[in-house]
């Protein structure tokens, strides 16, 4: 039983799938492998993660490998109503819908929880923390679950540290075939995207700050190099910072670049990264966008109560009037900005991430009681298997190792 927007919206949301499907020839060639072995007969699975058309297709190759499947998505202003409309019409249980208030989002968590999922595919973490906490009598039923976000890995790794985590977790974040492809080059470009099409403005010549230099923030440097600009980094590690200056940034504290940026993206994971204390610093006209998981990296709280006033400066950007009288703007709400006001990642870019997912819990249901309870790798050898097949989808080949250069690198003996 879903609860959703409006299913009259499934025909627009069934072109969305279409034209996704046909960008994700991994995730096809999953579906037909899941189809004949059924991987995922008798068990229930728990979906949350944002909630648009790729993510549709994942929920479609699971279902089709047996699963009984509950989606929700994993920020209310990412889901796209079309979509959970033409999923929910395809015959899999949806509680999602765009603008949900925070109670009805956290209902809509507990609707894919209450029926005692055995593994859980997850997006910074909101599953796994109410299914310790609000949903306690179901852990006995999970075999493990999925993460994919740096954000809900953190999260995970805490409870570790804490001895509250039940159940084995995935780090799908670590994967290479997800972090090296859809944290760069993804977020890279889905962030520009996002911001291109929100702000309808030019980046060349403009001053780029992009707090955190992990995977995600050199997706977001690269691009706005690409595009012209001027890119400022900030950083709290000291390697990060060693290597973006060597990749040809300007590097500095928050509290310097606050008054040189035009254009601001935040990808730390770190809440308050942008803050009262910059507010005063910032341009007239500077733009504000969030690209980590939760909307807490630019305060949006502190900046409610600090500006005078707010108004609506275009659809998905608010303007506010600083006690100085400068404007600042905010896109998005401070929230995800690829996701709550762009269609997030491209479709052949989470072929690879999504890949990711579907192996790694057909590799827990396979697993099933011989896992321990905590952060796991993801496996080197499925990472591997990805990688060659998505070349393979792509029409690239590679070299392969002779048994003499085997042994070589495997010898001391020169």
């Amino acid at each position: 039983m879903s609860d959703i927007r409006n299913a009259s919206l499934a025909p627009s949301g069934a072109v969305k799938l279409a034209w996704a499907r046909r960008n994700m020839p991994l995730l096809n060639a999953i579906e037909q492998d899941f189809a004949k072995t059924q991987p995922f007969r008798g068990l229930r699975i728990a979906v949350s993660v944002h909630l648009e058309a790729k993510t549709a297709i994942l929920a479609q190759v699971m279902a089709a490998g047996g699963a009984d499947l509950r989606v929700t998505g994993s920020n209310p202003l990412s889901t796209q109503d079309d979509v959970a409309a033409a999923l929910s019409a395809s015959g899999i249980d949806v509680y999602a819908y765009h603008g949900a208030t925070a109670d009805e989002y956290a209902r809509h968590i507990g609707d894919v929880l209450d029926f005692a999922p055995n593994i859980i595919i997850d997006d910074g973490g909101d599953l796994v923390t109410r299914l310790h906490t609000d949903f306690a009598a179901n852990l006995p039923e999970v075999i493990g679950g999925c993460e994919e976000t740096t954000t809900g890995i953190l999260r995970l790794r805490a409870m570790e540290r804490d001895g509250a985590l039940k159940f084995p977790m995935i780090a799908v974040n670590n994967a290479k075939c997800k972090h090296l492809f859809d944290n760069r080059y993804g977020t890279g470009q889905s962030v520009w995207d996002a911001i291109l099409r929100t702000t309808n403005l030019n980046i060349a010549g403009k001053t780029v700050v992009v707090a955190g230099y992990g995977w995600c923030g050199k997706g977001v440097a690269m691009r706005a190099d690409g595009l012209g600009a001027r890119v400022i980094v900030t950083e709290v590690d000291p390697v990060a910072a060693i290597e973006a200056i060597m990749d040809g940034y300007a590097v500095m504290p928050m509290d310097d670049a606050a008054a040189l940026g035009d254009f601001f993206i935040t990808v730390t994971s770190v809440k308050q990264v942008i803050t009262t204390r910059h507010f005063d610093k910032l341009r007239d006209g500077a733009i504000l966008t969030n690209a980590g998981h939760f909307n807490v990296e630019v305060d949006m709280d502190a900046l409610e109560q600090y500006a005078v006033s707010k108004y609506e400066a275009r659809h998905n950007i608010a303007g506010y009037i600083l006690p100085n009288g400068r404007h600042v703007f905010v896109i998005g709400e401070g929230r995800l900005v690829n996701l709550a006001a762009g269609d997030g990642h491209p479709a052949d870019i989470m072929d690879m991430s999504f890949a990711v997912q579907a192996l790694a819990a057909r590799h827990l249901a396979e697993n099933r009681g011989t896992l321990k309870a905590g952060v796991i790798a993801f496996p080197d050898a499925l990472d591997n298997e990805i990688a060659r097949r998505k070349l393979a989808a792509i029409g690239v080949g590679i070299d392969s190792l002779t048994a003499e250069q085997r042994e070589y690198l495997g010898s001391w003996k020169l």
